[in-house]
C-alpha cells in the first residue's frame, strides 16, 4: 500500500488546526490511512516528517499532503475552496495563447497529453518536496511506473509558446538533460543517465521517441524519462510552473491533472488552463483543455444503503454524509444521484456510494452487534477431495513439493515445448523471472528435479495446486484450476508405472476413468495417455520427451502427469 511522508508543519497548516498524535490516528481513519510513523521530535518543526499509511489504492488524490489533510477538513466539516470551478469546462477556460500541438506520429507511441499553469506565489521548499512525492507516487503507482502515466513541472515563464509534443529520431535528436551539464543523445539517455537505466524500458524499442519542446525548439522533457536541465530544473523560489502529464489512457491523465491542480489550489495558487491539441481522438475530444471534469453521476437507493449498512438514515443524513467526502450530492424521493469531486474517479458502483456514507456518517456511528445467526465453517469439497489425493500420493510413495505460481517465459513456455498460447503474461512484471503464470504443474517439478541430481533416484515428487491459463469461456477471459502434478525419474521410470499410479489413484478416489491416445509435446509421442471422465479430459501423463529433459539438464528418465481434479 502507498505511503507518504508529510511536512508537519504543512500538514497541520492545511488542516487548520493542530492534533496530538492520538487524535491524529483516530481522525485518519475517514481517509482509510493510518499512522505509520510519529516524527523526531527533536527535530525543529519546520523539519519533522509525519510518516502516513494508505490502506486503499483506489483513491489516489490522497496520495500527498494536501489530499489526506482535504479529506481531514472535509470530514470536520470545515469549508474548502470550490474545485469545480477550476475546472475548465465549468467557468476556467481561459488558456491565453498557452497552446501544445500533439504530433500525429505520436499515436501509436505516447498518444496523450494534458496539462495546466499554476501562478501567484513562490515554491517554498516543503511544497517543492511534496510536489515531487506526489509526481513519484502518482506516476509509479498509478501510472505503472510511469509506463502509463509521467508527469513533468517546468519553469513556464522561459517557455515560449505554442509548444510541440513530437515524435523524433533517438538517434539524431540532443538536449541536456536533468543532472548533467553536456549534451547526450535520446538514445544515450537510456544507457548513460540514472533515470534512462530506470525508466528507459518504457521507449527503448519504440521506432520514435517522444520529446516536448517550446516554440524555440529548446526542449523541455523526453517522456516518460528525463526532464531537461534548462526548462525542467525546478528550484525553491520559482514562481509560475507548468504541469504537464503524457501517458496511454486520457482518463487516468486528467484525474491526475485535476489531482495536482487541486493540490496546488488549496496551497492558494492560481490554476490557468493550457490546450493541447491533438490531430487525433482522444475520447474525450480532440482538444483537451485541463484540468477537466469528466466524472459521471452514480445512482443510489436510500433503500438499499439502510438495508447494506444496517441503518436507518435519512435523505438528509445520507448526503451530509457524502459531502462529507467531497462529493455533490442531490436526492430526489428515493433515489441519491452523486456527482465526485473532480479529483476523484472510484464510483463505479452503487456499493461506491454506500462506502462513502460509511466513512462519512463516522465509523463509530455504527454500534458493534452480536451476530443472529449461528453457523458451521465447513472445508470446501474440492480441498476433501484434494487432502484425499494427497494422503493416497504419499501412500504411493511420493514427497509433497510446494512451489511458485509465478515464472519465466523459458521456464513455462520454451523448455517444455509448448506454443504459449494460452499462457497468462503479466502485464508489469519485476522482472522476467516472474513474467509468466504457471499453466501446468509439471514445469514446476521439473525445475525441483533439475536441481536434485545429487540425491539418491528414483526421485518420486508431487504437488496439488493451482494453474492458470487464457480461456475465452471466461467472463475474465482466465481459468484457475485445482490440479494433482506427479513425477518420478530414475533409471526404471516407464510409462507402465505412470499407467499403475494413475489407475490405483482413481480407484481410491472411487473414480471411473478410460485412456485414449495423446499428442502432448511435452510426453514421448505413443508413451502417452489421455485421462478421460465421462467422455470428457481431465488429465494426461506418459514418458518425459527427451527434448524437455534436455532443456532441464535432467539425464534420467522420467514419467509424469496431471490431473485436474476440479473435473472429478
Amino acid at each position: 500500500m502507498p505511503k507518504i511522508e508529510v511536512n508537519e508543519k504543512l500538514f497541520f497548516s492545511l488542516l487548520k488546526e493542530k492534533y496530538d498524535y492520538d487524535t491524529l490516528e483516530k481522525k485518519l481513519t475517514c481517509a482509510k490511512a493510518e499512522l505509520d510513523e510519529k516524527p523526531d521530535m527533536s527535530m525543529a518543526e519546520n523539519e519533522r516528517v509525519i510518516k502516513i499509511e494508505l490502506n486503499d489504492t483506489n483513491r489516489p488524490d490522497l496520495w500527498s499532503t494536501n489530499g489526506v489533510a482535504r479529506q481531514l477538513r472535509l470530514h470536520d466539516g470545515l469549508k474548502t475552496i470550490d474545485y469545480m470551478s477550476l475546472m475548465s469546462n465549468k467557468g476556467n477556460g481561459d488558456y491565453e495563447g498557452r497552446v501544445i500541438n500533439v504530433d500525429p506520429a505520436l499515436k501509436d507511441i505516447r498518444p496523450y497529453m494534458v496539462a495546466f499553469m499554476i501562478a501567484g506565489k513562490a515554491i517554498d521548499d516543503p511544497m517543492l518536496k511534496d510536489i515531487i512525492q506526489t509526481q513519484e507516487k502518482l506516476c509509479w503507482n498509478f501510472g505503472r511506473k510511469r509506463k502509463s502515466i509521467s508527469m513533468g513541472v517546468y519553469r513556464i515563464d522561459q517557455v515560449k509558446f505554442p509548444a510541440e509534443y513530437k515524435a523524433v529520431d533517438p538517434d539524431k535528436t540532443s538536449f541536456v538533460p536533468l543532472a548533467c551539464d553536456a549534451p547526450m543523445t535520446c538514445r544515450q539517455i537510456l544507457t548513460e543517465h540514472p533515470k534512462g537505466k530506470d525508466f528507459g524500458w518504457i521507449i527503448q524499442d519504440l521506432p520514435k521517441f517522444p520529446l516536448l519542446t517550446d516554440a524555440t525548439g529548446e526542449v523541455l522533457s523526453m517522456a516518460p524519462v528525463i526532464n531537461s536541465a534548462t526548462l525542467g530544473a525546478v528550484q525553491v523560489g520559482d514562481k509560475d510552473l507548468m504541469v504537464e502529464l503524457t501517458g496511454d489512457n486520457i482518463e487516468n491523465l486528467l484525474l491526475s491533472a485535476n489531482i495536482v491542480a487541486c493540490d496546488f489550489a488549496d496551497q492558494g495558487y492560481k490554476i490557468k488552463p493550457i490546450l493541447v491539441k491533438h490531430p487525433y481522438d482522444t475520447g474525450l475530444g480532440k482538444d483537451i483543455l485541463a484540468p477537466f471534469y469528466f466524472q459521471p453521476q452514480t445512482k443510489a437507493q436510500i433503500k438499499n444503503i439502510n438495508k447494506l449498512l444496517g441503518s436507518d438514515f435519512t435523505a438528509d443524513q445520507i448526503q451530509k454524509a457524502l459531502e462529507r467526502m467531497g462529493n455533490t450530492v442531490s436526492i430526489s424521493g428515493e433515489e441519491v444521484t452523486l456527482s465526485p469531486a473532480p479529483y476523484r474517479n472510484d464510483f463505479l458502483h452503487e456499493v461506491d456510494i454506500i462506502e462513502d456514507v460509511m466513512i462519512g456518517s463516522d465509523l463509530e456511528t455504527f454500534k458493534p452487534a452480536k451476530p443472529n445467526d449461528f453457523t458451521i465453517g465447513r472445508l470446501l469439497p474440492i480441498t476433501l477431495l484434494s487432502r484425499k489425493a494427497k494422503t493416497l500420493m504419499v501412500g504411493l510413495g511420493y514427497q509433497e513439493m510446494i512451489f511458485n505460481y509465478v515464472g519465466s517465459k523459458k521456464d513455462f513456455i520454451d523448455n517444455m515445448l509448448i506454443d504459449g498460447s494460452k499462457v497468462i503474461e503479466i502485464a508489469n512484471p519485476m522482472s522476467e523471472n516472474y513474467q509468466f503464470v504457471r499453466s501446468d504443474i509439471l514445469s514446476s517439478l521439473l525445475r525441483a528435479e533439475s536441481k536434485s541430481a545429487n540425491a539418491i533416484f528414483p526421485h518420486k515428487i508431487c504437488e496439488i495446486g493451482k494453474v492458470a491459463y487464457l480461456c475465452d469461456e471466461e467472463n475474465t477471459g482466465t481459468r484457475t484450476r485445482q490440479v494433482l502434478g506427479f513425477m518420478t525419474s530414475g533409471a526404471g521410470s516407464n510409462f507402465n508405472n505412470a499407467a499403475s499410479e494413475v489407475s490405483a489413484l482413481l480407484y481410491f478416489l472411487d473414480h471411473k476413468y478410460e485412456v485414449a491416445e495423446s499428442d502432448d509435446p511435452r510426453f514421448i509421442p505413443g508413451r502417452q495417455a489421455a485421462v478421460l471422465a465421462n467422455g470428457k479430459k481431465i488429465g494426461v501423463f506418459g514418458e518425459i520427451h527427451p527434448q524437455v529433459l534436455e532443456n532441464w539438464n535432467i539425464t534420467v528418465p522420467a514419467v509424469g502427469g496431471e490431473i485436474d481434479l476440479e473435473e472429478i
